[in-house]
């Protein structure tokens, strides 16, 4: 997305002209896994339109929630939690404004009900399944609020960008939302909360 102007702030980036990217933009693949996600897109956009079968696709961008069991490499929101209530310093790749718009898993799962119940209409689109420009955090953001929750400051230190690593993508749901009607309802705030007291109920877990 080398074309959206990204402006920084104190603590995040965000995009200078628009709120979030919506389904037109341009799929361009640039790793493995971009490439695999990118194919699976377009052969469920083809088997609707070529074979007439009931087939959505949902571009999910950054689901979390409890039970969530989380590593570095996947699942941030989980690991950020995870690494702090186990005393895990984290690694920040990058300067730590990157953001992301999160969605809780509560939220995902209602949309797939309304998809499902909506078929008819959502049959052959893609759909950005986000958080939206109202649920998005930076990486500074979310260690300042698991601070709160802990109640103490986290040890992390910096690391080199990733190759890769966009330093805002936020999701466009307004076609989610005029097509069938969903919305996130659970915000980052709530969210985030619920996954640190399941994580700190279930330590023994992660142990």
């Amino acid at each position: 997305m080398e074309e959206l102007e990204v402006l920084e702030g104190e603590k995040r980036y965000k995009y200078k002209d628009i709120e979030g990217v919506d389904e037109k933009q341009n799929l361009d693949f640039h790793s493995p896994y971009g490439c695999s996600k990118g194919a699976a897109d377009q052969y469920v956009l083809d088997y609707a339109r070529i074979y007439d079968l009931k087939t959505v696709v949902l571009r999910q961008s950054c689901i979390y929630g409890t039970r969530q069991f989380g590593i570095e490499d996947q699942g941030w929101v989980a690991w950020f939690i995870i690494a702090t209530s186990l005393g895990t310093p984290l690694k920040i790749y990058g300067n730590g404004k990157q953001v992301r718009d999160v969605l809780y898993i509560d939220d995902l799962v209602r949309c797939f009900e309304m998809v499902f119940d909506k078929i008819d209409k959502t049959s052959g689109n893609a759909y950005n399944i986000g958080g939206g420009p109202n649920n998005s955090l930076s990486l500074l953001e979310l260690i300042s609020q698991i601070e709160s929750l802990h109640g103490r400051e986290i040890e992390h230190s910096f690391h080199d960008w990733r190759p890769g690593d966009q330093p805002v993508f936020i999701c466009d749901i307004n076609k989610a939302r005029n097509d069938f009607g969903w919305e996130p309802k659970v915000s980052p705030e709530e969210g985030v909360k619920k996954l640190f007291n399941w994580v700190q109920e279930n330590k023994e877990l992660f142990q």
